[in-house]
């Protein structure tokens, strides 16, 4: 009977987990919800501005845009890594801390430093020299004026020379069940990719010079917001799926152990019977 008392206990504690793993699915598919709209209604805008700054830069003479677009040699390398402040959420944070070991391979460990948001990748690299700041707090109230702020402090970096270049790593929503790591030149400002591209006629007032040193940090800034956006929305498709498919496993788990339990308890109940039995028998003879 203490393995049956075992076995009840395993499947009360399978159950409990069931109940924790769906109220979290069902919590992250209404965040979902709002995350994916906002995503989705602010992908076309900032796509649009980066390729209207984009041409606009391609055309400008001189050097008026020259603090953003400066293609310098490339010493050091700035890696901000977008990643949740929370787990559960499967391979969402590994994934992209996968990326920035990658890109620390790749440009040279002392020429690589990373601006962590979110709490796990601090976390992850905290014990190396790679972190130079940590805007975990940002989740706290994800609004556009506080990621200008972040964005702002980028681009400084990038003006006053500290970097070379400045690179964003994280997971872009594409449905519920996937996300794609992604690696994307925040500074210098990419060029115009002309193959196949046509140049738009544009007239400008007051002038092109002025609208394009107006527009470029507010492109960067809605750039990185998008980007956090993004990350922001996947992460909760990545939690639902992956609470999801722990509701499946804990089900199945819980199916077997009831099934061992009955299959115990109908040999214990056999046993006792034959106990029975067998003691009449000896009393009759």
């Amino acid at each position: 009977m203490a393995n049956l008392k075992e076995i009840r206990n395993r499947i009360t504690s399978v159950q409990s987990t069931m109940q924790i793993t769906s109220a979290m699915k069902m919590v992250s598919a209404a965040k979902l919800k709002k995350a994916q709209d906002a995503i989705t209604a602010m992908r076309p805008y900032a796509e649009k501005l980066t390729e209207l700054i984009q041409n606009l830069s391609a055309s400008l003479e001189g050097d008026f845009a020259g603090q953003y677009t400066n293609q310098r040699e490339v010493k050091k390398v700035l890696v901000v890594a977008i990643t949740s402040n929370r787990g559960l959420c499967g391979a969402f944070n590994t994934n992209v801390l996968k990326q920035v070991k990658a890109l620390t391979e790749l440009y040279g460990h002392d020429n690589v430093g990373v601006f962590a948001i979110g709490k796990k990748a601090n976390d992850a690299l905290h014990k190396t020299n790679y972190v130079i700041a940590n805007r975990s707090d940002i989740f706290d109230d994800l609004t556009f004026d506080n990621v200008a702020h972040i964005a702002e402090s980028l681009t400084h970096l990038f003006v006053d020379g500290e970097y070379d270049k400045i690179e964003l790593v994280y997971n872009q929503f594409k449905n519920a069940a996937t996300q794609v790591v992604v690696t994307e030149q925040f500074l210098p400002l990419a060029p115009l990719a002309t193959k196949g591209v046509v140049t738009s006629d544009y007239i400008f007032e007051p002038s092109k010079e002025e609208i394009v040193l107006t527009l470029i940090p507010k492109s960067l800034k809605t750039q990185l917001y998008k980007a956090i956006r993004d990350s922001f929305a996947s992460e909760h498709g990545a939690r639902m799926t992956a609470m999801h498919k722990a509701t499946d496993n804990a089900t199945e788990l819980r199916n077997q152990l009831k099934l061992t339990y009955n299959k115990a308890r109908q040999a214990a109940i056999t046993g006792e019977i034959l106990e029975i039995v067998g003691g009449a028998e000896a009393l009759n003879n």
